[in-house]
């Protein structure tokens, strides 16, 4: 699969920067193309981290217009409100933890204090989510988690930004363990796994959309 992708894209740093752009494949599979080609430790990591971060951006600014945009047209409405009711759902499940015996949070809403720590758990629940390196949770999912959780830009960026170094690393020093108990080729066979695992999570996430109630406006 990487000399198939690499013949394909023709340059090493564009493969590993537009693989780690892939929804569901992301950092970890652009860090494991990476190194199954030969990028030292510390270029994969840096070109998987750009690559993957860069999706922040469209995620955060375009989510929420294009779903505004995509509920105006009647055919598509209903498959809108399902996605947002499906990422609002996912929002709320990334803050469970940490409000659990944070009793304060849930008090009123009039308390500055009340209001900063329910910021704050936010932040935490969305760098968490990212920071742990599993399927459908990197920064795609991440960022849209964080657009419906209503934190603004710099709420949002900074936990994302440090989830995603977190995951990296987990993965490289993953990677660079599988390198040294198999072989290179090993990983090969790894992005081989990733893909697959990602196609069938994408139809996992469109058939829990399409079984969904659509969101009560």
């Amino acid at each position: 699969m990487t000399k198939f992708l690499q013949q394909l894209i023709g340059n090493d740093i564009i493969a590993t920067i537009i693989m780690s752009f892939v929804p569901l494949i992301e950092l970890k599979g652009g860090i494991v193309f990476a190194r199954s080609i030969g990028l030292n430790f510390f270029v994969a990591f840096a070109l998987a981290y750009v690559g993957s971060t860069l999706v922040f951006f469209p995620i955060y600014f375009l989510l929420k217009p294009v779903l505004a945009f995509v509920k105006k047209i009647k055919i598509f409405s209903k498959i809108a409100l399902k996605i947002e009711g499906y990422f609002e759902k996912k929002a709320v499940q990334a803050i469970e933890k940490q409000e659990s015996g944070k009793k304060a949070v849930g008090q009123s809403q009039q308390n500055s204090k009340t209001i900063k720590s329910g910021e704050y758990l936010k932040k935490l629940g969305v760098f968490i989510f990212v920071a742990i390196p599993l399927p459908v949770t990197g920064v795609w999912t991440g960022t849209a988690i964080a657009v419906f959780l209503g934190l603004k830009f710099k709420n949002a960026f900074l936990p994302i930004i440090l989830g995603n170094a977190v995951a990296g690393m987990i993965i490289s020093l993953l990677a660079e363990l599988c390198i040294a108990v198999w072989s290179l080729q090993a990983l090969d066979y790894i992005l081989y796994g990733l893909f697959a695992l990602a196609v069938i999570l994408l139809i996992v996430v469109i058939f829990k959309i399409a079984k969904s109630k659509p969101k009560q406006e």
